[in-house]
């Protein structure tokens, strides 16, 4: 069954929920799982895109956009639609930056969903909570400085 993670920060800002983005990413393709990370749109998938490219000054963790020459052949890939169904043998993980749940999300192992403290995140993020306990999906939280 798929695991669910949910990390909560104390920013409000879109930023911030991408710096974290970009660690967890590094975090995740580092315990060796292949990562999707589902935007909520183009303009977000590209900037997410570009945070991968500089968040960290000394090191690259490879990643394309979905549609991309390179996105077959990359740890980490980035869309706003279903990922492509891929025969890698690397366990799969998914990032979701997404207000909803993609209705595919069970076919990674893991989910991971960041909550920073914006009201409309906030908003669909208990949504989302509340759908996956719902349907019985192991769900922890992880409350990242600030208060708990």
């Amino acid at each position: 069954m798929t695991r669910i993670d949910f990390y909560i920060l104390p920013d409000t800002t879109l930023d911030a929920r991408l710096d974290f983005a970009c660690k967890l990413a590094e975090t995740i393709v580092n315990k060796g799982y292949r990562l999707h990370i589902h935007a909520q749109d183009d303009a977000m998938a590209s900037a997410i895109d570009d945070h991968l490219w500089v968040f960290r000054p000394d090191a690259y963790l490879p990643h394309a956009l979905l549609g991309s020459e390179q996105a077959d052949n990359v740890a980490i890939t980035i869309g706003h639609q279903a990922p492509p169904v891929t025969d890698h043998s690397a366990p799969l993980a998914m990032l979701n930056l997404h207000s909803d749940i993609p209705e595919w999300f069970s076919r990674f192992e893991r989910v991971a969903e960041i909550i920073n403290q914006h009201q409309d995140v906030l908003t669909t993020k208990r949504k989302c909570w509340q759908v996956y306990k719902e349907r019985g999906y192991p769900v922890t939280a992880h409350q990242l400085g600030g208060k708990p």
